[in-house]
């Protein structure tokens, strides 16, 4: 999975058209998969995912790069399902010094871990941790988990129709996903029951900002 993760900017723009997406689709945020916190902490940034099912992941987005973690319940890695209730070996073994505080942030859970993925400022490419996996297809989640991660808008159309059992337009997708100004017209789109002053308590938590501003 890690060779389809988009750079960290791209990264973060993902991460925050998902949100927002999620935002105008779901009003109420306990139904909603995925969320982002541009103000988690000073230089700190926070995107996550939880489905309800007990599967997530959460990425850190600091001056030093980003680090992402997620847990999949139903993985043989997972601390329930061995004898040791650890994180597998090797998953954080490797985890840079820079991305040490990630590790001890209650809010993330790092002991419901079965991957962990990380990209310092400047690193060519993202990187893990030295692991032996279970011969199994997609032992640790990872590529189902973050297959959203890959940019493509018809993945969350495809998601958010099955999710919210309605027809979504893929051209108000395609808009978020570029970050163009977010219009009555789009919101309304999506979500005819929502208006833009509704949802500025959320384009302010996102940090919502079009690429054409």
């Amino acid at each position: 999975m890690i060779e389809n993760l988009p750079d960290i900017d791209s990264l973060k723009l993902l991460s925050q058209s998902l949100a927002m997406l999620d935002a105008i689709l779901s009003p109420e945020w306990e139904y909603r998969y995925y969320s982002f916190n541009s103000k988690w902490a000073e230089d700190q940034m926070v995107a996550s995912m939880r489905n309800g099912e007990g599967d997530s992941y959460f990425i850190l987005f600091d001056s030093n790069g980003a680090i992402i973690k997620g847990f999949d319940h139903e993985s043989p890695m997972s601390p329930h399902a061995n004898e040791s209730n650890q994180v597998w070996p090797g998953v954080l073994d490797n985890v840079p010094d820079v991305f040490q505080h990630f590790l001890s942030e209650p809010a993330f859970v790092i002991e419901e871990t079965t991957f962990c993925i990380w990209r310092r400022e400047g690193d060519p490419t993202w990187m893990k941790g030295d692991i032996v996996y279970p011969d199994t297809h997609d032992p640790d989640g990872s590529c189902w988990l973050l297959a959203i991660l890959d940019g493509n808008p018809e993945k969350y159309r495809k998601f958010a129709e099955a999710y919210y059992e309605k027809d979504i337009p893929l051209v108000a997708v395609e808009q978020i996903y570029n970050h163009q100004p977010l219009t009555e017209e789009i919101i309304t789109s999506l979500n005819e029951d929502i208006q833009m002053e509704e949802l500025m308590l959320d384009i302010n938590e996102i940090g919502w900002r079009s690429n054409l501003y």
